[in-house]
């Protein structure tokens, strides 16, 4: 990850704190992947994105991962300990590319979902309405009987079938951990995030940061740059005298 440090991460934090989560994933993408424009990663699908992320979140954080998931039999909290490899899918021998699916006299053709799909989402929508959006940005084309006919009568089981075909040619994107409850025995199958993951350890990194520079500058009188430029190692050391 050329050019990571700790600046160009703060900086990317910051610049991410008011923007969508689908334009955070492209601010992030930019540092996984200096040498690409921001146009080109958003044409990434979304499991080509979340590899990079993971990748990202490899070299800033290590590869130790760690969560808190719920029960949803006895609501217990069970903390998660996995590791980037063991969430890192390999992609399909064949790239994604274009599918198309028949089915009860009907024919699509679609392409997988990519970053620039979701930054049309917005809030102000629910779930089936923005993956009712992003369904319908993806379909190139609809047949019944072989005559084109309108986005809108693709059938209910169709569009599941996409759907599923979505995230068998784009697995990253659909990450599943498989999870045992030790108190009640249920077992079930957690999705994992990965955007949200990797920003919610970045975001709470960068907190954590700036508590350190406040402590360190308002002790010692340095200025942020060359708090910035220590090493963790060095500044923690400060910080522990400080603390004694």
């Amino acid at each position: 990850m050329h050019g990571l440090t700790t600046s160009t991460l703060l900086g990317a934090w910051e610049r991410a704190l008011s923007q969508s989560p689908a334009q955070r994933a492209l601010t992030l993408l930019m540092l996984a992947e200096p040498g690409q424009s921001r146009e080109q990663l958003a044409t990434l699908t979304i499991g080509q994105r979340d590899t990079h992320l993971l990748n990202l979140r490899e070299s800033a954080f290590g590869p130790q991962m760690t969560g808190v998931v719920a029960c949803p039999a006895c609501t217990r909290q069970l903390e998660l300990n996995f590791t980037v490899s063991s969430v890192r899918v390999v992609p399909p021998t064949d790239p994604v590319g274009l599918c198309s699916l028949t089915q009860g006299g009907f024919g699509v053709k679609f392409r997988i979902p990519n970053g620039d799909d979701l930054t049309t989402l917005t809030p102000d929508l629910d779930r089936a309405a923005n993956q009712r959006r992003l369904l319908e940005r993806c379909l190139l084309s609809l047949h019944c009987n072989g005559e084109a006919v309108p986005f809108d009568q693709l059938p209910a089981e169709l569009e599941t079938a996409v759907s599923d075909r979505m995230a068998e040619a784009d697995p990253q994107a659909d990450v599943q951990l498989s999870l045992a409850c030790p108190d009640c025995g249920h077992r079930w199958q957690a999705p994992l995030d990965i955007l949200s993951y990797v920003w919610a350890e970045i975001h709470a990194w960068a907190n954590r940061l700036l508590g350190d520079i406040h402590t360190l500058a308002s002790t010692y009188g340095w200025r942020e740059g060359d708090i910035l430029a220590m090493s963790p190692w060095r500044r923690q050391a400060y910080l522990e005298m400080i603390h004694r």
